[in-house]
């Protein structure tokens, strides 16, 4: 079953964070900034879809993302996607992209374009510390772009595409709630930026 949820903000919770329909380039897209935790790195500051419950499929979305006036340095844009989000926001599934990591030469903040992370345990800074790399990905993303995600989640095990690329960017084979976690679908905010989210889809196998 394909779902297609209107950029309309009256489909999303908001957790958080602040949402709000805006016009950008003549298109109606859904604007997040984060409200709370402002200065804490991988929190469940999402938005998610009303009556979602998502286990196995496919989730595509497009998105851009922006540095807010006031965004620290250590800002990257981060930007991304939550899935099979509990009722309660305390447990979810989670890959975002860092555009200004794409477009740096700086070969050590290239290596860490994209991650993957799980709410609450598994956070960037938790696979930082024990030195565990294969949750993270170079891309070729910057900032103030439209940039095509695709999720392809089948039980354990997670894809993720950008820009209609036939390589995922990151494969993910051990998801950390499992392969019966299930739940909703939505979107990403994190530390100085300005998200902006269009055009979700969601395919679900069962």
């Amino acid at each position: 079953m394909i779902r297609k949820i209107a950029d309309d903000i009256n489909e999303f919770e908001a957790v958080h964070t602040e949402i709000s329909n805006v016009l950008l380039n003549g298109e109606t897209a859904v604007r997040v900034v984060k409200a709370d935790k402002l200065m804490q790195f991988d929190e469940n500051t999402l938005v998610r879809v009303k009556d979602c419950d998502f286990h196995n499929g496919t989730i595509k979305v497009k998105m851009l993302s922006r540095l807010l006036p006031d965004a620290p340095d250590f800002a990257r844009g981060f930007i991304g996607i939550v899935y099979r989000v509990n009722d309660n926001n305390s447990e979810f599934e989670s890959f975002y992209i860092r555009p200004t990591n794409g477009m740096t030469d700086d070969p050590v903040r290239k290596s860490h374009g994209c991650q993957y992370f799980s709410y609450p345990g598994y956070t960037f800074s938790y696979f930082r510390e024990f030195n565990i790399t294969k949750y993270e990905a170079p891309i070729h993303n910057g900032l103030d772009e439209w940039v095509q995600l695709k999720a392809v989640i089948r039980d354990e095990a997670a894809e993720f595409y950008l820009n209609d690329e036939p390589e995922p960017v990151l494969t993910v084979k051990d998801m950390k709630h499992g392969k019966d976690a299930r739940g909703s679908v939505g979107f990403f905010s994190e530390i100085g930026t300005e998200a902006f989210f269009k055009d979700l889809e969601i395919e679900s196998e069962d």
